[in-house]
């Protein structure tokens, strides 16, 4: 049965549309995740649901008296309540009554000659007599149990999980239809997220949410909702059906565009001909051709793939970090208990632990920002840290976002090649008018990655990532993800993201809730991981370099089939079509990056940012090609 549908929706701040004609259709129990680019209207379209913001135009239907929650990704930080106020004031005004009621019982309770009190307890009865408050009063006991939480506890006294937890609950009370859910899992620790998809995966009300948490999704969702270039795409399958149908669709709509811009291409040379043709024009294939120009015009290309480059530094020493019975404690009862270790040059060190545990102490005990207690810690040499900061404190909202980049002058230099700000900002996805605006008008995702395209400005040879995936848009985080491998310095990583985790670092240390610090092979969820106490990363990295050897063995003597002739000569010619169009893009490329290259006017800065995308595009499938008939 269907809560609501829209149809031909559309929505917009002044720029492109977010919504352009989309249909949306919720069924009871779906558990949706909504998923498209950094900046494409997620956040836009929950809170259209939740009736915050107006559509341009649509139509819309639902259940009658339907009933929508919304948790938001941010916690309030002034809620000096206990922690059933701020569940029951989900219940909206009656919640007032359902607060003054319990109060009274409380003062009274210290108090029981009071008769003034008294008067004033039995007109509260009266009003919850007239709202059916006794019923209200269970359900919001029956929500706080179900998410395990003492109501006569301080909000402001929980972790930021159990925050979490309570604000849910909140959302709950109501017995909402639908629960509309934006980036749940941000700063949540690794058992707060495997509660939650648990509560989410039993729940009885349908969902709605935003994530880029992929094992949270593949745990929750059973549909996947696409927004891309303000179209909605429903998938009825689990995210991993998704992710290879999607490419597929992509690959199809990039075949069906290439065909239609060809037959545009002829038509247009037909339009063109001579004196002698235009006397013989069929006037039918004119109307075609003006019906074929408005199409293309109104085509909405996919926005390109960010080109996230580190900038390279020289080497480090070969030893990085070296710490040597280290304890550190902030509080008689909490710390870091003494722990030694060494990080070595080319390691990929995640820090885990629970909300409080003391990942970010432990980071700048590893970066000498902090004195220990008692050890030492010792810096190799060479060293140049980079820093990325999970507050986004270090962007100035005064300025506009190449401004925050750069505050003087327009060229940058990355890996010793000279680059136009305006062209580096469009290798993370900003368009010139984007990096001219405010950064006010950035969703948190762009914050994100503007503060990765500033990192990545820094010559490092020792990167230091505090949560760099939280608000990052899914194909963002996987470049990323490439871009860290490939990376040949050191990595720091404090971050909750299990499959962020799992695909870069090398090594865990995980702080338990004592504050022992323990030291694991690969991530501490993977099965083949084993456990040690302090043990050198050398021998981390050997044995992740025995288990590459072990798989590459097998490989090598899988079986292989014989190739045809036209698969070998393909094969044969493969390499210098790859070859030719590198060339191709290192020379619009290096055109592109050339300071004067935005000042020129007469430029067709579009076609050649369109031709540079469709020679990815192409050298891409070149690769794959020559992968798979490699592999055969």
């Amino acid at each position: 049965m269907q809560l609501l549908s829209y149809r031909n929706l559309n929505l917009s701040f002044g720029g492109p549309q977010l919504l352009d004609r989309a249909h949306l259709s919720i069924a009871k129990q779906e558990r949706i995740c909504l998923v498209g680019r950094n900046g494409s209207g997620k956040s836009s379209l929950l809170r259209l649901l939740n009736a915050e913001i107006t559509a341009d135009s649509g139509e819309y239907e639902c259940l009658p008296e339907l009933r929508i929650q919304k948790l938001d990704q941010n916690i309030p930080t002034n809620l000096a309540a206990t922690i059933f106020d701020v569940v029951a004031s989900g219940l909206g005004q009656a919640h007032e009554i359902v607060r003054e009621y319990n109060d009274l019982l409380t003062k009274i309770g210290e108090s029981t000659q009071d008769s003034h009190l008294m008067e004033a307890l039995n007109r509260a009865e009266s009003k919850m007599d007239a709202i059916d408050g006794w019923t209200l009063e269970n359900k919001i006991e029956r929500t706080l149990n179900l998410v395990e939480l003492d109501g006569q506890a301080a909000f402001s006294s929980l972790s930021g999980g159990n925050k979490r937890r309570a604000l849910l609950a909140r959302a709950l009370v109501s017995e909402p239809h639908l629960l509309l859910l934006d980036e749940p899992t941000n700063h949540l620790d690794m058992p707060a997220i495997a509660w939650l998809e648990s509560f989410l995966s039993k729940s009885t009300c349908a969902l709605l949410f935003i994530s880029h948490d992929r094992k949270f999704i593949s745990q929750v969702a059973n549909r996947i909702l696409d927004l891309d270039r303000g179209q909605l795409t429903s998938w009825n399958c689990n995210y991993e059906t998704y992710l290879t149908r999607k490419a597929a669709y992509l690959a199809a709509e990039a075949k069906q565009a290439a065909v239609f811009d060809k037959k545009l291409a002829e038509e247009e040379r037909w339009i063109r001909k001579g004196i002698q043709a235009r006397r013989t024009r069929n006037e039918g294939r004119v109307r075609a051709l003006q019906k074929m120009r408005h199409e293309r015009s109104e085509r909405r290309e996919k926005l390109g793939t960010s080109q996230l480059q580190i900038n390279d530094s020289q080497l480090s020493g070969r030893k990085v970090i070296q710490v040597d019975d280290v304890c550190y404690h902030w509080t008689e009862q909490a710390g870091i208990q003494t722990f030694s270790t060494q990080i070595w040059r080319g390691d990929k060190v995640g820090i885990i632990g629970r909300n409080g545990s003391g990942k970010t102490t432990l980071l700048k005990l590893l970066l000498k920002q902090l004195q220990p207690t008692s050890g030492q810690v010792t810096h190799g040499t060479q060293l140049e840290i980079a820093y990325f900061d999970q507050q986004r404190e270090q962007l100035d909202p005064n300025l506009s976002v190449a401004e925050n980049l750069l505050t003087a002058g327009e060229t940058v230099r990355i890996n010793g090649q000279e680059k136009h700000i305006l062209s580096y900002l469009q290798d993370f996805l900003f368009s010139p008018q984007t990096a001219r605006a405010p950064i006010s008008r950035l969703s948190g995702g762009e914050r994100a990655r503007l503060l990765l395209a500033r990192l990545f400005l820094q010559p490092a040879n020792l990167l230091v990532l505090d949560e760099p995936s939280n608000d990052l848009d899914l194909e963002t985080l996987e470049l990323l993800e490439e871009r860290l491998l490939d990376y040949k310095g050191t990595l720091l990583i404090v971050s909750h993201d299990r499959a962020f985790l799992e695909n870069v670092i090398t090594s865990t240390l995980h702080i338990s809730k004592a504050g022992l610090v323990e030291e694991r092979i690969g991530f501490w969820e993977a099965k083949q991981s084993t456990h040690l106490q302090s043990q050198p990363a050398t021998k981390l990295k050997n044995s992740r370099k025995n288990q590459d050897a072990t798989r590459a063995v097998h490989a090598s003597k899988s079986s292989r089939r014989t190739r045809s002739n036209k698969e070998r000569a393909a094969l044969a010619a493969l390499p210098e079509l790859i070859e030719s169009l590198e060339k191709q893009h290192e020379v619009l490329s290096h055109k592109m990056a050339s300071p004067d290259y935005y000042k020129d006017s007469a430029l067709q800065a579009k076609q050649d940012s369109e031709r540079l995308n469709q020679l990815d595009a192409e050298i891409l499938t070149a690769y794959e090609q020559w992968e798979s008939l490699e592999s055969e």
